[in-house]
């Protein structure tokens, strides 16, 4: 078997000392220090602070410089606290410059440190204290250790939100500014630079717990200004200082509608009135048209009991039939109030599409109702009210007739002579004589007599003529002369007519003799 190992040269072993020997001695000259990398973050100690430049010792035997672009982004009242011999942490971005220079910043490695601590925090999901600094369209801006954090809207605290009014960023979140908040780090991203917070997540604070605080708060018939959150066929959701209440579809608007949508819309904001507070069930009640005026109680005074209405039947139910008084106002007949004998339902009596004569027995304007009945139409309880409506129209009517005949005073006047003149007709005096002619003498010499009695009927009327004046002192008592003395003339006529008859008669006598 043949030996490879060769024997070791006399020589060789002095030389792998040397090697060891050398190593040995540079480090212990100091060629084995670590120096500064790029990027790398290190603890240095201020050397000297001038103007425009902070010399760190940050070990290895050298010093590096913060100058130029990073001393300008130091804060004033930052730079004005450093002092020599302070230990800062410094942020490595040139190792070596083209003189020899190593370069540093202060604000990259307090952000670097601040990033740090955002990561720990966000493992650890404890809440720092901090003041809110800004804020943007979607939320707020709140400050950790120089790092610039972001609160979105949805993770701002509920009782801080439920105050939030206004339709622009500067209405929302400006009175927010200069607030103290606690907030815990829910993203982290250096590299995007991306910092996320929530309030709302370090508040113990629940949803139950703010609903009662605010329930707690609240009194019946205050104002408050919320926002509206959800539409429901039944009604809307208002959500007031944190907690919702309900706006009932029947205390939206006074008008009658079919949804909330017609009138409202998700994130408008209202003024509600707290109608009513249900601390047990947690429940509140709210109402919008409570604040604003009712058209219907107006046109409800309108109407009074006992009244004679008519109407037109729109619906008939088991319990009666509605009728419309006018437009968007109905009234309801019981059906009690639809006839004397007992029916089964309405119909039996009415049809929608009736006209009737309508009796008002009940008037409720803050309830909106008016009970109306048939049956009592013709009722004697309400013969000495229709009396007095029926006295209220005449006169009524009455005014309206004078003020139209007010302009035809002038030709009533002249009418006036036209009186006079048929007025000398009327002749009392004849109608006696035509009644004492059959009692005259039966002598023909007397119907002449008789004649001259006739032809004394004109001296009679001669006389009427004085008395006239006496009708032109009043104007309307002109028409009622005009009346009478037409009625009267024919009177005349046949006292004209019946004295020759008498004269014949007399005569037919005395040739008898």
């Amino acid at each position: 078997m043949e030996q490879n190992d060769a024997p070791i040269e006399p020589g060789a072993m002095p030389e792998i000392q040397e090697e060891e020997n050398m190593a040995t001695l540079l480090e212990q000259e100091g060629f084995g220090i670590d120096f500064p990398k790029r990027g790398e973050i290190r603890d240095g100690i201020i050397a000297s602070v001038s103007a425009g430049q902070i010399l760190v010792s940050v070990g290895a035997k050298s010093e590096g410089v913060v100058a130029g672009k990073e001393f300008d982004l130091i804060p004033p009242e930052e730079l004005e606290a450093l002092e020599v011999g302070q230990k800062i942490p410094v942020y490595v971005i040139n190792p070596e410059d083209k003189g020899g220079n190593l370069i540093l910043s202060l604000t990259r490695a307090r952000e670097a440190v601040s990033w740090k601590e955002a990561g720990e925090l966000l493992k650890s999901k404890e809440s720092f204290h901090s003041n809110i600094i800004g804020y943007n369209k979607g939320g707020l801006i709140v400050p950790m250790s120089g790092l610039r954090g972001f609160v979105p809207a949805s993770q701002i605290s509920l009782s801080r939100r439920a105050n939030v009014t206004g339709d622009t960023p500067e209405q929302r979140w400006s009175d927010m500014v200069g607030d103290e908040v606690d907030v815990c780090v829910i993203e982290v991203d250096p590299e995007r630079r991306r910092l996320i917070l929530s309030e709302r997540a370090a508040s113990s604070e629940t949803r139950e717990s703010l609903k009662e605080r605010v329930i707690a708060e609240l009194t019946e018939g205050e104002v408050r200004t919320g926002r509206v959150t959800s539409l429901a066929d039944f009604g809307a959701f208002v959500n007031i200082s944190g907690a919702d209440g309900l706006v009932h579809l029947s205390e939206i608007a006074w008008e009658r509608i079919k949804h909330p949508s017609e009138i409202l819309a998700v994130g408008q904001e209202v003024e509600v009135k707290i109608i009513s507070i249900d601390r047990e069930r947690k429940r509140i009640g709210l109402s919008i048209r409570q604040l604003q005026k009712d058209p219907m109680a107006q046109r409800l005074k309108e109407y009074e009991v006992g009244q004679l209405v008519e109407a037109t039947i729109t619906r008939l139910t088991k319990f009666g039939a509605f009728a419309r008084l006018e437009e968007n106002l109905e009234g309801l007949i019981h059906i009690s109030e639809v006839s004397e004998r007992r029916i089964e339902h309405p119909k039996e009596v009415l049809h929608e599409g009736d006209k009737v004569a309508l009796r008002v027995i009940r008037v409720e304007p803050l309830n909106h109702r008016i009970g109306l009945s048939l049956r009592r139409v013709e009722s004697m309880a309400f013969a000495d009210k229709d009396w007095e409506t029926l006295l209220g129209s005449e006169e009524a009517a009455s005014e309206k007739e004078t003020v139209e005949e007010a302009p035809a005073a002038e030709e009533t006047v002249e009418e006036v002579p036209a009186a006079e003149e048929k007025a000398p007709e009327e002749i009392p005096v004849a109608e006696e004589t035509v009644e004492e002619a059959p009692a005259e003498e039966e002598t023909v010499e007397e119907a002449p007599a008789e004649e001259e009695t006739v032809e004394e009927a004109p001296a009679e009327e001669e006389k009427a003529p004085e008395e006239i004046p006496a009708e032109e002192k009043t104007v309307e008592e002109a028409p009622a002369v005009e009346e009478e003395a037409p009625e009267e003339i024919p009177a005349e006529e046949e006292t004209v007519e019946e004295a020759p008859a008498a004269e014949e008669e007399a005569a037919e006598e005395t040739s008898e003799e």
